[in-house]
């Protein structure tokens, strides 16, 4: 309440707003692409921002490897990948979110 009043009009606006912003926000990250990278590149892999791998690939040299090197490998590869999309949803959600007075940002894929 302000000056003893409750402005729920200005409230519903900014709420709609928000809901806006975050929606926009939710169809840039649906576009979004990131690689995930381990072995020195011996594995690379390519999801969207909502952890769906749409690409991968292997070395063929890391084909010669145990199966547990393989996998771990994998591993690592996909979770580069979701540390790098956790960093741009967050990006992404706190610019949306600004209206709560945080800070924008405008960082793309790392």
């Amino acid at each position: 309440m302000i000056g003893g009043k409750f402005n729920l009009g200005s409230l519903m606006k900014n709420a709609k707003k928000i809901q806006e912003m975050m929606q926009k926000a939710q169809d840039e990250l649906a576009k979004i692409r990131v690689t995930g990278e381990s072995g020195a590149g011996m594995v690379k892999l390519t999801m969207t921002a909502q952890h769906e791998v749409v690409e991968m690939n292997l070395d063929d040299e890391l084909l010669k490897e145990s199966k547990e090197v393989i996998e771990d490998l994998i591993k690592a590869a996909l979770n580069d990948a979701n540390q790098k999309i956790l960093k741009i949803t967050q990006e992404k959600m706190m610019s949306a979110g600004s209206l709560f007075g945080g800070n924008e940002s405008d960082n793309e894929e790392t």
